[in-house]
């Protein structure tokens, strides 16, 4: 191997091993796949070995890449601190904290899950994110966030090296404007059969699973409206143009919040919540804590 490495090869290299294609890596760098993939080969030929293979569309480090890959994330990683102090940030103050949470998740559960970081004893910065999960969880494989919060845990199918923490979990709580939740309360959930629903939605865990309850029912609803995010939902609403449910663990806020009424609830179907880091044991003050209260608020 030659003594030398192209730190832009290593780049290209380790973008590809994050997204797990070329393809991905080369709308995430804005270069060609092509110019990618000839400096994927230069970096080979100095590494000696091939760093990945073929698996179906997609690649697979090899026993090479692996071992590569683990120094690319530390040289990296040290890269954007180095470019944060040039940035100016302070060598000593406050540490910076990125959690990232899912669109659909309420903001209402995301503030109480991640306000206990601020209360730990050392000075941080916290800057909260939201996305689409998919995007989120890319964003923790190249270490640009320190903490994604999920409704449902990362598996094998992304290729993302994540670990999962669940949270807890909560059932649900149904709400309706005062003049809904006076005409659809009585004789819940068989009441929500052609009732006005507004739901999250389908590439939502939590409606997957409320379909299934529902047809388990033999309840059929009109559906008013789709939201993925749950901030307008709530909005629609509070106006009058249907039910909606949120998790039963912020049932009370929700209703002083919004001027809703509660028409029933179930805990034939719970949201779940996770914590999703990039390690396996959990380091970081700021996510320990976060962990800690989130178990204390969602208890099992």
């Amino acid at each position: 191997m030659s003594d030398s490495i192209n730190y832009k090869h290593l780049n290209y290299f380790w973008m590809v091993a994050h997204e797990g294609s070329i393809s991905k890596a080369s709308e995430k760098l804005h270069i060609t796949p092509q110019t990618i993939s000839g400096q994927l080969s230069l970096l080979e030929k100095r590494m000696g070995n091939e760093l990945f293979e073929r698996e179906g569309r997609g690649l697979r480090l090899t026993e090479t890449g692996r071992l590569v890959l683990g120094y690319a994330d530390e040289i990296f990683e040290l890269g954007r601190e180095l470019n944060d102090v040039l940035r100016g940030v302070p060598a000593v103050g406050p540490s910076e904290f990125i959690v990232s949470a899912a669109s659909a998740l309420p903001k209402t559960i995301v503030y109480k899950i991640i306000e206990p970081a601020l209360h730990i004893n050392q000075d941080i910065s916290l800057t909260s994110l939201e996305g689409p999960i998919e995007d989120i969880l890319a964003d923790l494989a190249i270490h640009k966030v320190d903490l994604v919060l999920s409704d449902k845990p990362v598996t094998g199918a992304l290729s993302v090296k994540a670990y999962n923490h669940k949270l807890g979990e909560s059932g649900l709580t149904f709400f309706a404007s005062p003049a809904l939740a006076k005409k659809y309360k009585r004789n819940f959930p068989q009441s929500l059969n052609n009732a006005p629903l507004l739901l999250p939605t389908k590439q939502n865990e939590i409606r997957q699973l409320f379909d299934y309850w529902l047809s388990e029912q033999n309840i059929y609803p009109t559906i008013r409206g789709q939201f993925d995010d749950s901030a307008l939902m709530k909005a629609f609403g509070q106006e009058g143009m249907g039910i909606f449910f949120m998790p039963s663990i912020i049932a009370d806020d929700v209703c002083k919040a919004f001027n809703v009424k509660v028409i029933g609830e179930t805990n034939e179907v719970k949201q779940q919540f996770y914590a999703i880091s990039a390690e396996r044991k959990v380091r970081h003050p700021a996510v320990a804590a976060i962990c800690d209260a989130a178990r204390q608020l969602l208890l099992n």
